[in-house]
């Protein structure tokens, strides 16, 4: 009997051996990295300090870069929440064989590297010429070119094209458990299609939306080849900047202590959205 009872440990203990391998024993020694010194000439030291933490903490520039990396990631966010939530919409009423065409557009995407992507969209932003300001200044939306290279906007256009399906199809999965007899339903008994949005539809997909919210925000605001392709070197992300001071200055314990910020900061706003989504699926499901 007692050997039934940790026989399921035993099964997974090659697995957790593995994960703590893989992630757990990384996450540690960048985490004492962090508090080691450093200097040009004498490179890393093992010694136990404060120094980069109160750096990082003292110094406006990284209060900057955190900042704006939450604000390219809050965006990104409510852009993908706002446009993917139709689209999912759209894609659960169709029929067959539409359905299937259109959600291959979407994932469509997903097969083709990020970085091709991004290239793509750094060609229609660069310059004055650009395509997008052309075609802007000729629906006369613009009276003159806006720089998107190198800005938050282009940045924000960027992530949003790149994390858009995850959004919709984490909508789309909530939209499954939706009858359409429902709305039907209510279209007999006089409802309009605003209230059918807002009081059948909206409460069904806000779970969907919560979810591929936290997703789309954690894949945002860890983003690398976008912001460094469509920011550049002038607009610093907090993925950027811990790249350049693990690679450039070789400031190895100032980047570990940016690369803890982010995991801690990403790991505690997935946890608190993570309670948000199931207390709002048990409302909805009650």
């Amino acid at each position: 009997m007692s050997g039934r009872r940790f026989a399921p440990y035993a099964l997974s203990l090659p697995a957790l051996l593995l994960f703590g391998l893989i992630v757990l024993v990384p996450i540690v020694m960048t985490v004492l990295l962090s508090f080691h010194d450093w200097g040009q000439y004498k490179g890393i030291e093992r010694v136990f300090i404060l120094k980069n933490w109160r750096e990082v903490v003292a110094d406006d520039y990284f209060h900057e870069v955190f900042l704006r990396t939450l604000r390219i990631a809050l965006w990104v966010t409510v852009l993908t929440a706002v446009f993917g939530a139709p689209e999912a919409y759209i894609l659960h009423r169709m029929r067959s064989p539409w359905r299937g065409i259109f959600l291959l557009v979407l994932l469509g995407p997903l097969l083709i590297s990020v970085v091709a992507r991004t290239l793509g969209w750094a060609l229609l932003f660069g310059g004055d010429n650009a395509i997008v300001n052309k075609v802007l200044m000729g629906w006369g939306l613009i009276g003159s070119a806006v720089p998107f290279m190198f800005t938050e906007t282009g940045v924000v256009v960027g992530l949003t094209h790149v994390l858009m399906p995850y959004m919709v199809l984490s909508v789309w999965a909530s939209l499954q458990k939706l009858d359409p007899q429902v709305e039907n339903a209510a279209l007999s008994l006089g409802a309009g299609p605003w209230a059918i949005a807002r009081r059948i539809v909206l409460p069904q997909i806000v779970p969907g939306m919560l979810a591929g919210g936290i997703i789309v925000f954690a894949l945002a605001a860890s983003a690398f080849a976008t912001p460094a392709i469509l920011g550049g070197r002038r607009l610093k992300v907090a993925s950027t900047l811990a790249y350049d001071e693990f690679l450039n200055t070789l400031n190895w314990p100032l980047g570990a202590v940016v690369a803890v910020i982010i995991l801690v900061a990403l790991a505690a706003i997935i946890v608190v959205s993570n309670r948000l989504v199931e207390r709002r699926f048990a409302e909805v499901f009650r």
